[in-house]
């Protein structure tokens, strides 16, 4: 009779079934790395990436504060400061409380022409990103700033005016 061992058979598949632990683990570290290095930079990660994004977030703002927070957020804090000062006054007259991102209307953000190319100089803590159209007219200059570690769209809003008193008012 003939007999066959076992822990032979079994011993010999060891090194086979580590081997291709060995070979899943390299494998899926490999992926890990390839996914890794391919992620994408936050829109802040460049001048020009923030105003597409910020162009982007402002197109599909249509009331909803999450939206318009997410917009606020790649403005320079200059601008941030200004629409913060413009709630607070707003606020202070109706006696209503208001975001500061709530300042950013739906309704007051009209593309003058499709952006097709969006080209950044970059000097220190300060770029330029020059967007362009397709005809050759169709072209704008905007500023960003570099703060927060992220570059911001440093929109330029006219200053508030003083406010207005009543003559004899102590108000």
């Amino acid at each position: 009779m003939v007999m066959h061992r076992q822990p032979a058979r079994q011993d010999a598949r060891r090194p086979a079934a580590r081997l291709v632990r060995a070979g899943v683990a390299v494998a899926l570290s490999v992926v890990a790395l390839a996914s890794a290095g391919c992620s994408r930079r936050p829109p802040s990660g460049t001048p020009d990436g923030a105003v597409r994004e910020l162009v982007a977030r402002l197109r599909q703002l249509h009331g909803d504060p999450a939206d318009a927070k997410a917009a606020f957020e790649l403005l320079s804090r200059r601008a941030r400061d200004n629409l913060a000062s413009r709630a607070q006054r707003y606020s202070a007259a109706t006696g209503k409380a208001i975001a500061p991102e709530a300042m950013i209307t739906p309704s007051r953000f009209l593309l003058r022409f499709e952006p097709q190319r969006y080209t950044a100089q970059i000097a220190g803590a300060h770029a330029l990103v020059d967007i362009a159209g397709l005809l050759p007219g169709e072209r704008v200059q905007v500023p960003c700033v570099y703060e927060d570690a992220g570059w911001r769209v440093d929109v330029a809003l006219p200053p508030l005016p003083p406010v207005q008193k009543r003559p004899g008012s102590d108000l």
